[in-house]
């Protein structure tokens, strides 16, 4: 049976990519494909041919990307919370409007309560997508994240207590009441512990993001599973510009420095970056859609690019320098590169960690992010031949893994009318 499958990310760039490509793939197997999104990603949709439908316009993306909070190591997450938590009632309206009783199975990004909200009231088959292991708060592996007093070596029971009090006292007093005072309106009793369990879809969980970089833990929801990650970049969409294939091919392979799709702020990043690209003679690529915070005069060797698919660009880089936003720290992880990490806020602490832990990445505090500190990591990068070794075997392990199609595979087993299945994927605790 054909599916009326409703897609619904919420965030920048790295939230919607992977979806989108969820939902080229699901509409390649026959289903009706519709994205539920902001209309700054609608040439996206539209160029995937998926249909789109408006939830805010353009301009309120530009004003929420644009507040230098959502950056803030602490007041980051309430700001972003906060944010989208405005988009609770609207999610919720565009996916009764287009619901088709008997077809419909909704795919939700972390934050898209309004979804966990229709699920509620009217059953609809709903997966809840996690790209991050930072969703997942286990005592048993504790997340980094910060103001709390995790690690392998705090007391269970005291990470335990952690949680439970950052999620009485602060998470549910910033997610509740919009969330609360709909279910409310439609009928539905109260929700608390929002961003630790209820904001887990009873019928399924998937991690998007392999077991080698955040193994299942026993307390994750049970109907977790873990597809690996999806990759999806606008590649075959999104073409490497003429001056980029340019200056890919006149010279050395260069570093590739990004700080994210909705950094409005990395003016003193990228001056930064340049400096150390002359520091250490090595050429550079300063990626990022906001011309106004790339430094007038670049040195040498050193190019500013709006936007290039990573799958295509990062194979033929030396290094990358990011902000450990997940998707760009996969990307390198499949092109075998090594990188220095420079994490600001939300899962990006947690994400180095790994990465750091995997030994194909360094670490720098964004306070520390100083041309010559950048030099000295970079060389300390690039000169280590076990760091080559290490990122070669990373990337490996993603040939013949297909997780967009094992992701769908899993979202029609909960659809409508679905023959229960052995997934193909493991679950949580097998």
């Amino acid at each position: 049976m054909a599916l009326n499958a409703l897609l619904v990310p919420l965030g920048s760039h790295g939230d919607v990519h992977p979806l989108i490509g969820i939902g080229i793939r699901l509409k390649q197997r026959g289903h009706r494909v519709r994205v539920i999104v902001n209309g700054h990603f609608e040439p996206i949709v539209r160029g995937a041919g998926l249909e789109f439908i408006e939830l805010g316009t353009d301009a309120e993306y530009r004003q929420m990307a644009s507040n230098p909070q959502l950056w803030a190591r602490r007041k980051g997450p309430a700001t972003v919370i906060k944010a989208l938590g405005e988009l609770t009632e609207p999610v919720y309206n565009a996916i009764v409007e287009n619901n088709e009783p008997g077809k419909t199975v909704v795919v939700a990004s972390t934050l898209a309560m309004g979804a966990r909200i229709a699920q509620d009231k009217f059953a609809i088959p709903t997966v809840n997508i996690h790209l991050q292991p930072l969703a997942f708060w286990s005592a048993i592996d504790p997340p980094r994240v910060p103001g709390l007093l995790l690690g392998k070596n705090v007391p269970r029971w005291l990470i335990r207590f952690q949680f439970k009090t950052a999620h009485a006292l602060v998470l549910d007093r910033l997610a509740g009441p919009p969330i609360n005072g709909l279910r409310a309106r439609v009928g539905l009793p109260p929700v608390k512990r929002i961003l630790q369990h209820w904001w887990n879809s009873p019928d399924r969980v998937i991690g998007l993001f392999p077991d080698w970089f955040a193994p299942p833990q026993a307390d994750w929801p049970a109907q977790t599973r873990l597809t690996g990650f999806p990759l999806y970049d606008e590649s075959g969409v999104t073409r490497l510009p003429a001056p980029l294939e340019e200056f890919l091919a006149s010279g050395s392979p260069p570093i590739a420095f990004t700080f994210g799709s909705a950094m409005w702020h990395a003016q003193m990043l990228l001056e930064q970056s340049a400096r150390a690209c002359a520091m250490i003679n090595r050429r550079g690529i300063l990626l990022t859609r906001y011309r106004e915070q790339v430094p007038a005069s670049l040195p040498p060797g050193v190019i500013h690019v709006d936007f290039a698919p990573f799958s295509e660009l990062l194979p033929r880089c030396a290094a990358l320098v990011h902000h450990g936003g997940i998707g760009t720290s996969s990307q390198g992880l499949a092109a075998g590169v090594p990188q220095l990490v420079v994490p600001h806020a939300h899962d990006q602490p947690d994400n180095a960690a790994r990465l750091v832990r995997l030994g194909v990445a360094r670490a720098i505090e964004p306070k520390r992010y100083q041309a010559p500190r950048i030099a000295e990591e970079l060389t300390a990068l690039l000169d280590n031949p076990q760091v080559e070794r290490t990122c070669a075997e990373v990337a490996s392990r993603f040939v013949g893994v297909d997780s967009l199609g094992q992701t769908c595979d899993l979202i029609e087993e909960i659809a409508p009318g679905a023959r229960p299945a052995k997934s193909r994927v493991a679950a949580v605790g097998s």
